[in-house]
Formats: C-alpha cells, sequence, structure tokens
C-alpha cells in the first residue's frame, strides 16, 4: 500500500454518495476556488491583513501600508471585490474598502493560528 491509494476497493457507496451530494460543484466551486486564488497573491493577502486590522480603509492609506503604488492597489483591490472578498463603497472623493464575512473567514482560515491570535 502507498500512502496516497488504497490497495483494496471498497466503496461505502451511500456515505460517499451523501458526500458527494453535499460538496460544492460546477460554477460554486470555481467561485471558491477564485476567492481562494485571491488571497494567494502576497501584496492581496497584505492589503486584506490590512482591512482586518483597520476594518474600513481608502485606497490612500492601503498603499502606504503596503508600500505599493495607489494604481497598483487599486488593481488588486478590484480583484479581492469582484471575487467578494471585500466591499468598497464611495466617501466623497475617497473609495473605502473593508472585508466581507466572507473574506474575512477565508482570511483567518489563510492565515492559520496567527490570524486567531492577533484578532
Amino acid at each position: 500500500m502507498t500512502d496516497e491509494r488504497c490497495d483494496l476497493i471498497c466503496i461505502d457507496a451511500p456515505r460517499a454518495e451523501a458526500i458527494r451530494e453535499r460538496l460544492l460543484k460546477g460554477e460554486a466551486a470555481q467561485e471558491a476556488a477564485d476567492r481562494a486564488r485571491a488571497l494567494s497573491d502576497p501584496t492581496r493577502l497584505t492589503l486584506a491583513a490590512a482591512l482586518r486590522e483597520g476594518e474600513e480603509l481608502c485606497v490612500c492609506d492601503l498603499s502606504w501600508i503596503a508600500g505599493r503604488t495607489q494604481n497598483l492597489v487599486s488593481h488588486h483591490m478590484r480583484a479581492l471585490r469582484d471575487r467578494g472578498v471585500v466591499r468598497s463603497r464611495r466617501d466623497g472623493k475617497l473609495v473605502m474598502y473593508s472585508l466581507t464575512p466572507v473574506g474575512r473567514s477565508l482570511l483567518d482560515v489563510v492565515m492559520g493560528e496567527e490570524a486567531r491570535v492577533k484578532s
């Protein structure tokens, strides 16, 4: 037996089918994978972590915190917003960003124990 495969084929069909029915499929699975991939970029992960600490921040603040240009930060924030990780709102001439509940949960999982200690 290898560590990855069974030597014996023995499917618990009712249990396996029940699990398969509860799993994400198709477009929902693709959207979840896209959200997870959104935080795979170090800059986007840094920006999301900054939002967790600051609750709501404008692009100017996020740019300074991440040490990146406002154009680059805006590009990354658009990617995070398009995937449902952050939301934005206009406040006069400022665009304010905050984590969505899904974004906060995903960030906590991605950051692991460190996220739970600081939160």
